[in-house]
């Protein structure tokens, strides 16, 4: 499916050979694996965080982007497939992520291997499709759409030839995730944890219960004050509910 390989996919910041569990992380549009440096560095060394580092960003500027989240779905479980059969692990995405993260751990099934869990944050669920053209929108529009949301940096958002350099990773993205259709399948068999800002326009509080449908497990919801990027403020609140997954790692599923 590629020639990349499981290195050049992931990020490990505080490497913890001894946790029991694997927490692989997929950031959100336009966003690469640093965004998880912080979050990493709580759940160390109980949890190791594995970052997923897109395509085309960062120390992998050279490679092609993917605007098509399905053939990035596919490369990426790809590359993660190594990693998964060492010890426990669970996947958590955030917007884009979110969407990326089910869509691999759909893959990863086809291998006979399943996550302990499947974190989702800040995402409506696959099911609740919603045309969206951000990706087709002047640079202006799209700016405002980024500052709206508040993910990106007041002094990236303010440098112009930074953004210049990140519009067009944000914009590849947005098109990955507003032309992602959802396939249906067979539902995962493994419990469902959602995560959303009570205020963030991108994932309403009845599309993001509706990952409910999605698996056979259990299925729990989450919500803090905030809006999309809710988990900058609550990143304190977010790593003490990840660090609960040890749990299952023993219990099972």
């Amino acid at each position: 499916m590629g020639d990349s390989t499981t290195a050049d996919w992931v990020r490990r910041f505080h490497p913890a050979p001894e946790a029991e569990l694997q927490l692989i992380c997929f950031p959100h549009a336009g966003g690469s694996a640093s965004t998880y440096f912080s979050l990493s560095q709580r759940l160390a060394p109980a949890i190791e965080t594995v970052a997923v580092q897109y395509p085309g960003r960062m120390d992998r500027l050279h490679e092609p982007l993917v605007d098509d989240l399905l053939q990035l779905a596919d490369r990426a479980a790809e590359a993660l497939l190594p990693l998964t059969t060492t010890r426990p692990f669970a996947l958590f995405g955030h917007s884009m992520g979110a969407a990326l993260a089910f869509e691999t751990a759909r893959r990863l099934r086809a291998h006979s291997v399943s996550p302990v869990a499947l974190v989702v944050s800040g995402r409506r669920s696959p099911t609740r499709q919603r045309p969206e053209g951000n990706h087709l929108a002047s640079d202006e529009d799209l700016l405002a759409e980024i500052t709206r949301l508040s993910g990106t940096a007041p002094e990236i958002l303010g440098n112009k030839d930074l953004m210049r350099m990140v519009l067009p990773v944000i914009r590849n993205d947005y098109k990955a995730i507003e032309t992602y259709q959802y396939e249906p399948g067979p539902p995962l068999d493994v419990p469902i944890i959602a995560h959303l800002g009570t205020e963030d326009p991108k994932a309403p509080l009845a599309d993001v219960q509706a990952w409910s449908e999605l698996t056979t497990g259990p299925f729990t919801l989450h919500t803090h004050p905030g809006g999309h990027f809710y988990l900058t403020e609550r990143e304190a609140e977010l790593a003490a509910d990840l660090a609960r997954l040890t749990t299952l790692t023993t219990s099972g599923h």
